[in-house]
């Protein structure tokens, strides 16, 4: 662990009686060695991080650290109290403390050495030489591995079963991804060898992750999630015994954790199934995706990021033309003229903070399509490449691209042979540079013209739409909406819609208007069907129903899942009939709307809202008609069946 820590950066007896002043005494001495350029500024992003979780674990051990602009290298400092501090940790106070300090874009080298010491101190011979030894030098030989424990005993054999022993997988994760990821790993894997169950760790740390073999996953017995971030494509774990917990319950009682998946097993307790189709964002996953699926994953790993600022945006947008008309889209800056009591000074902060909003669409779905691909490297690329596309004007269209030419190109750098010297500074350094030149070349250069090209002809047609061609149009993106009930045919109807928001034109407005109105329908269908014919339907279902009609009205198409998810065959094609439907009507009366999402809460911000509401009642009437219809044709379900129940999620 050589140059990470030095003899002047280890306090034998610290006489601090704080944290606070535990962390400015070792603080101190980094920036007395250079290793931290700011005190204050350092001790700021300590104490931010030490607010997210207490760094105390059982044992006398306090571990606060942080990434930080104002750190120069990677670097650890080491105190030992006589009276101990209270670091938060359940069984009291540390005597052992090390101070962390990872710069702001610590390498996966550097952060790989960090991640050995966390492990190391969930071994009691480490610690106890860490207690018993007094000279500065012999403490950093220790810290680094260069001098073993004197008393170390050899770890005890694991005790396997000969037969079929059983098998766990565990992804452990915290915050910044340096410490307590890596030491519930070493907790979970110490318990799993005493108890002779095998436990084979993934851990997201800060570096990245690898991922568990697929055979792995499908040969354990039980998984356990120790993590206080999201735990990165859960789908791959589902349908087997599941423990979740936070990261520190991995470190202070693992045993417990074990016993508690055993448990779960031998009860038969599983979870979820996997989904068909996942929104959540997350780099390639293995094992034998076809290129259409990957294909799918990387384009609704880039909307499901975009969407939260489309809604954030457009419903600002929405929310300033209600209050000064659409006249506010020239009104000067806020930040020159603002009106405390003028109903247009706060139009016009909405507008420009939408608008603020708005401004990161497709740099933010290029970025996350890369994502989806590469991980975290290609996050630099895609957005430099999403925002060229803005620049160009190529719009939506060129977001997609840029994506998944970034995505490409740092697959393809990642996968170069480099020199060890270079590996640590590739993600944070080679790739972002080289892959940010070479996605801005092709975009400025190459593609970008096309595609803006391309972007201005997609735009002309939409505003010179209309007579059927519109009402087709609708009638696709209707029946788009409706297909898969928020899943991503759903998605894509959507995407495209918002992305014209962006965009100038009424012909955008009224896709707008006809995306929302029909992905209405299938809730307020379904919710309809339960009332006049509440026979055909079991209890569960007439209780969705109610509550349906909310859902509907508020445009959380997930609203009728339950529904289809108990009978696709007749509900499914019903939906899609009145989708197409009310998508169809509101192009031919063509309607708009400015708003992403809102439902019959933003009809004020719709253009010829009677005929759009229309449009969907027509919709809903033909859906229930239809549903009605096809389940009068079969047996009617047994009062005691069981129905499938899924919960609605917001777009």
């Amino acid at each position: 662990m050589a140059e990470l820590i030095v003899p002047e950066l280890v306090v034998p007896a610290l006489s601090a009686t704080t944290k606070d002043e535990a962390v400015r005494t070792l603080a101190e001495r980094l920036v007395a060695t250079g290793r931290v350029t700011d005190l204050d500024g350092f001790l700021a992003d300590v104490a931010a991080r030490e607010s997210q979780m207490p760094t105390g674990l059982e044992g006398g051990i306090g571990i606060p650290h942080c990434r930080s602009a104002h750190v120069t290298e990677p670097t650890l400092a080491f105190g030992r109290s006589a009276v101990g501090i209270d670091f938060g940790a359940p069984d009291g106070p540390a005597d052992l403390v090390f101070l962390i300090a990872a710069p702001a874009g610590g390498d996966a080298d550097h952060l790989g050495i960090l991640s050995a010491l966390a492990r190391r101190l969930m071994d009691p011979a480490f610690t106890e030489a860490l207690r018993a030894e007094n000279d500065p030098a012999t403490l950093v030989a220790l810290v680094r591995g260069d001098q073993a424990p004197e008393q170390r005993e050899p770890a005890a054999e694991p005790t396997v079963e000969p037969a079929a022993p059983f098998r766990i997988v565990a992804v452990t994760s915290c915050p910044t991804g340096i410490a307590h990821t890596y030491m519930a790993a070493e907790s979970l894997a110490r318990a799993g060898g005493e108890a002779g169950v095998e436990v084979t760790v993934e851990t997201q740390g800060s570096a990245g992750f690898s991922r568990l073999d697929p055979a792995v996953i499908a040969a354990a017995d039980a998984v356990i999630f120790a993590h206080d971030v999201e735990v990165r494509e859960r789908a791959r774990f589902a349908g087997k015994p599941t423990v979740d917990v936070g990261v520190k319950a991995a470190i202070n009682r693992p045993a417990e954790l074990i016993d508690e998946a055993r448990a779960r097993a031998e009860r038969g307790e599983t979870s979820a199934a996997a989904p068909a189709a996942e929104d959540d964002a997350g780099p390639q996953a293995a094992g034998g995706e076809g290129f259409g699926s990957r294909l799918r994953r990387y384009l609704m790993s880039g909307v499901s990021y975009m969407v939260p600022f489309v809604a954030a945006g457009g419903l600002l947008i929405a929310l300033s033309f209600a209050i000064g008309g659409h006249g506010i889209a020239d009104a000067p800056s806020v930040a020159d003229h603002f009106l405390w009591t003028e109903g247009d000074s706060w139009a016009a902060l909405f507008h420009q903070i939408g608008g603020a909003a708005f401004a990161f669409l497709v740099p933010v779905l290029a970025g996350y399509i890369a994502f989806g691909m590469a991980d975290r490297p290609g996050l630099v690329p895609g957005f430099v490449g999403g925002s060229i596309a803005v620049t160009i004007e190529a719009g939506f269209l060129g977001g997609l691209v840029a994506g998944l030419l970034s995505g490409a190109v740092v697959m393809g750098l990642q996968r170069a042979q480099v020199p060890p010297a270079l590996r640590g500074v590739m993600p944070v350094l080679v790739i972002p540079l080289i892959g940010s030149a070479l996605v801005g070349f092709l975009m400025f250069v190459v593609v970008g013209e096309p595609l803006a090209a391309l972007q201005r002809s997609l735009t002309d047609w939409l505003d010179g739409l209309s007579g059927s061609n519109a009402i087709l149009l609708g009638a696709v993106l209707g029946a788009m909406m409706c297909f898969d009930l928020g899943g991503p045919l759903n998605k894509v109807a959507y995407a495209f819609a918002v992305g014209g928001l962006a965009e100038a034109g009424d012909g955008n407005l009224r896709v707008m208007a006809a995306v929302m109105a029909a992905g209405m329908v299938p809730p307020l269908a379904m919710a309809l069907a339960t009332t006049v014919r509440a026979r055909l339907f079991t209890k569960a279902e007439r209780e969705n129903g109610k509550a349906a009609w909310v859902l509907g009205a508020s445009f959380i198409t997930e609203g009728a899942i339950p529904f289809a998810a108990a009978d696709p065959l007749r509900v499914i094609p019903s939906a899609m009939a009145g989708g197409a439907l009310t998508g169809a009507l509101s192009m031919g009366f063509e309607a708009t709307l400015r708003a992403p999402h809102g439902g019959i809460f933003v009809v004020p911000l719709i253009g010829s809202p009677f005929l759009y509401l229309l449009a969907v009642a027509a919709g809903t009437l033909l859906s229930a008609a239809l549903v009605v219809l096809l389940k009068s044709r079969r047996r009617l379900p047994s009062p005691d069946a069981a129905p499938a129940t899924a919960e609605p999620v917001t777009r």
